[in-house]
C-alpha cells in the first residue's frame, strides 16, 4: 500500500515544492518555497527511511527561523486535511507553549474525521500544543530506543529513536526527530498492514510493539 504522510515544517527540497503549499502568517496559501531551514527535508527523510515507498505532502509553516504560529499551523492542517488524496497520517515535528482556540478547533475536526496526528512533545516540561489536544499522538526521544523501537510513556505518549548522543548521534535530535521516527513507525505500519483507520487504532499498534513501558530513567548529571 502507498501511504502518505503530511509533514507540517519548514518545507522540502526544491524537487517536491511542486506538491507542497506554504503558509503566511496571515493563515493564508502560497506557492511553498525550498526548505531554508533542513528541518522539515530531515523529518521527511526520517520518514522515508521508514516507509521507502511513502509519498511526502509538505505544508510548510516556518520560513528561515524555526517561528510559527498555531493560525499558520492551523490553516496547514485543514488544507491536508481537506485534501481529496488526504494523508493517512500527519507529522508535527513541532510545539508551541500556548493553548490556542484556532489551533484546538482545526485539530478536534481533523481527529473527528479519523486523521491519524503525531505531534512533538519534550520530554520534560509543560503542556506543549498540539501534542496535549485530545486525540494526538504525542511523540519525544527516548534515548532508550534503537532505531527499530519503541517506547510508551504514557496513554497517548510514545518515545522512539532520536538520534540522541547517549547512542552516538549529532547534529539533530530530541522530540522532534522523536515524532518524525514515530510517524515513520506507523508509515511503515500502514504500509504493510493497511490504512490507519483511526487515531484510536494507531495508538493501539504502537502500544503492542513497545519494548519500553514507563518513562525514561536518568542519573542525575
Amino acid at each position: 500500500m502507498m501511504v502518505r504522510v503530511g509533514v507540517i515544517d519548514s518545507g522540502g527540497p526544491a524537487a517536491e515544492a511542486g506538491h507542497a503549499l506554504g503558509f503566511a502568517p496571515d493563515g493564508s496559501a502560497r506557492p511553498a518555497r525550498p526548505d531554508r531551514l533542513g528541518h522539515g527535508t530531515a523529518v521527511a527523510g526520517m520518514i522515508r527511511r521508514a516507509a521507502p515507498g511513502a509519498a511526502i505532502l509538505h505544508a510548510q509553516v516556518f520560513d528561515d527561523r524555526p517561528v510559527t504560529s498555531a493560525l499558520r499551523v492551523a490553516a496547514a492542517l485543514r488544507w491536508l486535511a481537506g485534501r481529496s488524496a488526504r494523508p493517512d497520517l500527519v507529522c508535527l515535528s513541532l510545539g508551541l507553549g500556548a493553548d490556542r482556540a484556532v489551533l484546538r478547533a482545526a485539530i478536534a475536526e481533523a481527529v473527528e474525521a479519523g486523521l491519524v496526528i503525531v505531534a512533538a512533545h519534550p520530554a520534560r516540561g509543560g503542556p506543549c500544543y498540539p501534542a496535549a489536544y485530545p486525540g494526538v499522538i504525542a511523540a519525544t526521544g527516548d534515548a532508550r530506543c534503537g532505531w527499530d523501537e519503541i517506547s510508551q510513556l504514557g496513554p497517548a505518549l510514545f518515545g522512539a529513536w532520536c538520534n540522541s548522543p547517549e547512542r552516538g548521534g549529532g547534529g539533530m535530535a530530541g522530540a522532534s526527530l522523536g515524532a518524525a521516527r514515530l510517524a515513520g513507525h506507523l508509515a511503515a505500519i500502514a504500509a504493510a498492514e493497511g490504512e490507519l483507520s483511526s487515531p484510536a487504532a494507531a495508538r493501539a499498534a504502537l502500544a503492542r510493539r513497545a519494548g519500553h513501558v514507563g518513562p525514561e530513567r536518568r542519573r542525575a548529571g
